[in-house]
């Protein structure tokens, strides 16, 4: 089966199939320089759009096909949809729940990453950014504000002096959240609403310290048939 995505639950439920024994080829989009490697068969980079996604099925003929890949990688998951539709080949969409705002939470919630710059700008000026290194252009363009953007690898581009880069990965705690957000007067939280528990911490550490946040929502779903978590997906393989 080809399993789509480098998410911990692609991990997970890569890890549980090789121990069944099955086949799987996991794709990776290539986004991160030093991944981390699920079990079996890894290749790594896009497949070039749903023309080429088609011909790798057609070519390898897997009996299933799941996204699991970031909630926010919206082009691969419309080109799963549009290539499995083609060849004929089961789909899923593996895709963990979204966060909910809990009592105490201070979010606004806006559409896109651009949208989330001029919110931010609105209600602060010292911006902890965890929206990637690929879209910090519309913060770069922020004037009388400071930025603090975590990013797993470093920016591709050039950046003002008003952002400064830290380079770190989760798993993250809410006590080294809550310093990170102390120790750097962070007035203002902006993040992709990315779900799961392994970045979670930094909502947990803005409630306690009464922090506002700016919540990006999802893209709107491809329209595959979704699962929230590895035991559902594997119980979707196994009625194939």
């Amino acid at each position: 089966m080809l399993l789509v995505g480098g998410t911990g639950e692609a991990r997970d439920l890569a890890q549980e199939l090789v121990r069944a024994g099955v086949r799987v080829v996991s794709s990776l989009a290539g986004a991160v320089s030093r991944p981390r490697l699920p079990a079996g068969e890894v290749r790594i980079g896009g497949f070039g759009g749903v023309d080429g996604l088609r011909s790798w099925l057609l070519e390898h003929r897997p009996v299933a096909v799941v996204d699991a890949s970031h909630p926010f990688a919206a082009r691969i998951s419309r080109s799963c949809v549009a290539a499995c539709a083609a060849v004929g080949v089961p789909l899923l969409r593996l895709e963990r729940p979204a966060w909910t705002a809990e009592p105490g939470d201070r979010w606004t919630e806006v559409d896109d990453v651009p949208a989330s710059a001029l919110a931010a700008a609105e209600l602060g000026r010292r911006l902890l950014v965890t929206t990637g290194r690929r879209e910090l252009a519309p913060f770069a363009a922020l004037a009388g504000v400071s930025v603090l953007a975590r990013c797993v690898d470093p920016p591709d581009e050039p950046l003002p002096p008003h952002i400064e880069v830290l380079l770190d990965r989760g798993p993250y705690t809410v006590p080294g959240e809550l310093s990170l957000l102390r120790d750097n007067a962070i007035d203002v939280l902006v993040t992709k609403n990315s779900g799961g528990a392994l970045v979670a911490a930094k909502l947990a550490a803005a409630r306690e310290v009464d922090l506002p946040v700016v919540v990006v929502r999802r893209p709107v779903p491809a329209g595959a048939a979704t699962v929230p978590d590895v035991p559902a997906a594997r119980a979707w393989l196994a009625r194939l």
